[in-house]
C-alpha cells in the first residue's frame, strides 16, 4: 500500500522564478512558430480536451499571450443551435478549421459527443457509435489534406478536480466557471472515466494520436504540453523584415492640435483611487 500511494504522489513543484523562466522561453518558440506558419501557409489545428477544471483553459491562455490574433485564434463553440443540430455532426466544427497561415485552437471540439453528450444522454447510442466509427475517418481527411492535427487530453484527479471547483465557488471573477453540468462531472466521474476510455480506444489512432498530459499541477502540465507542441512540428527560424524607427517623431510645424476642450476624455480614475496626493 505504501508503495502504490507513493505512486500517486504529487511531484514537487516548480519554483515560481524557474516556470515564468521557461514558460517565456516557450512563448519566444511560440512566437518563432506562428510567424513560420504564416510564411508557410501551414494549418495547425490543436485540439484540447479533459475534464472540467483540469486546465485546459489556462494552457490556452499562455500558448496565446504573446500570438497575433489574425495568425492563432481560439474555437470554443457554445452549445449547438436547433439548426445545427440538424446538420452534419462535424459541419460547425469544419467551419472553425483553419484557412492556410493559422493556427487553431480548439477548447473542447467534435469529442463533445465521446464525452458530455454521451454521459448526459445529449445524443442517441447510434449517433455515439457512429462517432467513434467516423472520427478516424474524418481526421484523416483532415491530415491528408495538410492540416497539421495535435490532441491532448488533460488528465486530473477526482480529488483535485472538486479542490479547483471548490476554490470557485466564492470568487467573485471565476464563479461564472461553475456550472450545474460541472456538479454533474463529480457526481458522474466514473460515466465519464468509462467514456473516456472508450473514446480512446476508437480514436486514439497512429495517425492521430492522443496525448495525455497530467494535470494535477497546473504550471508542470502548461510546460509539459506547449514543449511537446513545439517538439511534434517541424518549425524553423522565419527572417523578419527589419524595421527601421526614426530618432524622433517626424515634426513639420504645420500641424496644430485641437484645444483639449473639444474632446471628451476618460475620467482619471487612477488619480481618484489615489486620492489625489499624487
Amino acid at each position: 500500500m505504501a508503495k502504490k500511494a507513493k505512486e500517486h504522489e504529487r511531484p514537487a513543484k516548480i519554483p515560481n522564478k524557474v516556470y515564468e523562466a521557461e514558460l517565456f522561453r516557450l512563448q519566444t518558440e511560440l512566437v518563432t512558430l506562428q510567424e513560420w506558419v504564416r510564411s508557410t501557409g501551414a494549418r495547425v489545428v490543436v485540439i484540447f480536451e479533459g475534464r472540467d477544471a483540469a486546465g485546459k483553459g489556462g494552457t490556452i491562455k499562455r500558448i496565446t499571450e504573446y500570438l497575433s490574433p489574425r495568425v492563432s485564434r481560439v474555437a470554443a463553440l457554445p452549445a449547438p443551435t436547433d439548426r445545427e443540430r440538424g446538420q452534419w455532426y462535424y459541419q460547425r466544427y469544419v467551419a472553425q478549421l483553419p484557412a492556410p497561415g493559422e493556427i487553431v485552437l480548439f477548447d473542447r471540439s467534435w469529442y463533445n459527443r465521446a464525452g458530455v453528450e454521451k454521459v448526459m444522454g445529449f445524443c442517441t447510442p447510434a449517433e455515439h457509435t457512429r462517432f467513434l466509427r467516423q472520427t478516424p475517418i474524418f481526421e484523416q481527411m483532415l491530415i491528408d489534406d495538410g492540416i497539421l492535427l495535435r490532441k491532448y487530453w488533460f488528465s486530473v484527479s477526482d480529488e483535485e478536480q472538486l479542490k479547483r471547483f471548490r476554490s470557485r465557488l466564492n470568487d467573485p471573477v471565476r464563479q461564472w466557471k461553475l456550472s450545474p453540468m460541472d456538479l454533474e462531472a463529480v457526481y458522474r466521474w466514473e460515466d465519464y472515466s468509462r467514456a473516456k476510455d472508450e473514446m480512446m480506444v476508437h480514436t486514439d489512432t497512429a495517425l492521430s494520436p492522443w496525448y495525455v498530459v497530467e494535470s494535477d499541477v497546473k504550471k508542470h502540465a502548461r510546460l509539459n504540453m506547449i514543449s511537446h507542441l513545439l517538439s511534434t512540428i517541424d518549425y524553423e527560424d522565419v527572417p523578419l523584415h527589419k524595421v527601421e524607427l526614426p530618432k524622433k517623431p517626424i515634426d513639420s510645424g504645420n500641424y496644430r492640435r485641437p484645444p483639449r476642450s473639444l474632446s471628451k476624455y476618460v475620467p482619471d480614475h487612477v488619480a481618484a483611487l489615489l486620492g489625489g496626493d499624487h
